[in-house]
């Protein structure tokens, strides 16, 4: 397992950057804990997967140092990482069987064929293809090819971290919560260092301790589930995480109050001056229809989804999303939206700003 850190690193695809938007990934300076479980998380082209290749050592950063453990594997080559990767499609020996595909990282170490064969077993137990282990690959399924190549890069117990770019792509969404589960297992039963890259939300926050949410090539925000959920640093957090995602409405801020379109809103701390575009946030969670107090909304709709209800309203040409209890009942006259204080952040050109208790 290894402690990761990244140094002032930085990546761009043109030979001679000549501004920051040259740069598909922007400059970071994190330190990953040894044996955590970390996703990657953002939208298409925000730089998961460049972030994920440096530190597998299959790309080299235009600037900046990686280090494993304190140290610097910048310039090592990713066998001498002693990493574990898995791909987004999968890659496996055609003309091998399972078993001889999940066993090849071992025999390529050197280990006893005893132990090889009882860790194949275990592996093929955990991805559900102990019935196959004497079919060649070449004739299996997308999806079990996938599940080979993960339980190859799951085979070893000595590597400094696994690496999974998004693996489960090809997977049937079953398969995926019992593969996410195993994984989860595996994490707990030999502490790996883990980095897992998805766009998918929900892969993310069940598989992670610490979620990583990037945007255009940087990381906005790194924390557990609940901190992303109700304290998102960044406005495209609570956009991105949450369904529907974080209602972000344009106001002004003084004190402990946010005036939006002439309308009130009580706040939970206190705010000075705040320079730029200024924003409240507030998930759909922690707003609720009223019909005495609060803005004034048209409510457009009202989707029934089972758990719970979602009303989409429309406030001056903002929409504001409220989700209600299943039992909740929706008068005509209810035509206002109030907002839990304690959870309405304030946003000062996108970034979260703290404020001062109220």
């Amino acid at each position: 397992m290894a402690k990761i850190t990244l140094d002032n690193l930085a990546h761009s695809y043109f030979p001679n950057p000549k501004s920051e938007d040259d740069y598909a990934l922007k400059e970071l300076n994190h330190v990953w804990n040894d044996g955590e479980a970390y996703a990657l998380l953002g939208s298409s082209g925000c730089g998961k997967s460049t972030l994920l290749n440096i530190i597998s050592g299959l790309l080299k950063p235009s600037q900046g140092r990686i280090l494993f453990n304190d140290q610097d594997v910048t310039n090592a080559a990713t066998a001498e990482r002693n990493i574990a990767q898995v791909f987004q499609f999968p890659v496996v020996y055609d003309t091998m069987t399972v078993r001889d595909n999940l066993a090849f990282p071992l025999r390529n170490r050197g280990r006893d064929e005893r132990y090889v064969a009882e860790r194949v077993q275990e592996i093929a137990r955990m991805i559900g293809m102990e019935a196959e282990l004497d079919r060649k690959a070449r004739g299996l399924t997308a999806d079990a090819k996938q599940k080979i190549s993960l339980g190859r890069g799951m085979v070893r117990k000595d590597v400094n971290a696994l690496l999974f770019d998004e693996p489960l792509t090809v997977i049937d969404p079953h398969m995926k919560w019992e593969l996410r589960t195993q994984l989860k297992s595996l994490h707990h039963e030999f502490g790996h260092t883990m980095i897992y890259v998805t766009h998918d939300q929900t892969e993310a926050l069940t598989f992670a301790d610490k979620v990583v949410v990037m945007y255009d090539g940087r990381v906005v925000q790194i924390g557990t589930p609940q901190e992303l959920f109700e304290t998102p640093a960044h406005t495209f957090v609570g956009y991105f995480i949450g369904s529907p995602g974080m209602n972000v409405i344009p106001a002004m801020v003084e004190g402990n109050i946010a005036t939006v379109n002439g309308s009130r809103v009580q706040l939970g701390r206190g705010y000075g001056k705040l320079d730029g575009k200024v924003e409240i946030g507030v998930r759909p969670e922690f707003a609720r229809l009223s019909a005495n107090d609060g803005l004034p909304v048209k409510v457009r709709r009202v989707e029934d989804v089972g758990r719970h209800k979602i009303i989409r309203t429309e406030f001056f040409g903002t929409d504001i999303n409220i989700i209600a209890g299943e039992d909740a009942t929706i008068g005509p006259d209810m035509n206002r939206v109030v907002f839990d204080p304690a959870h309405v952040n304030v946003y000062a050109n996108d970034w979260r700003v703290e404020g001062e208790a109220a």
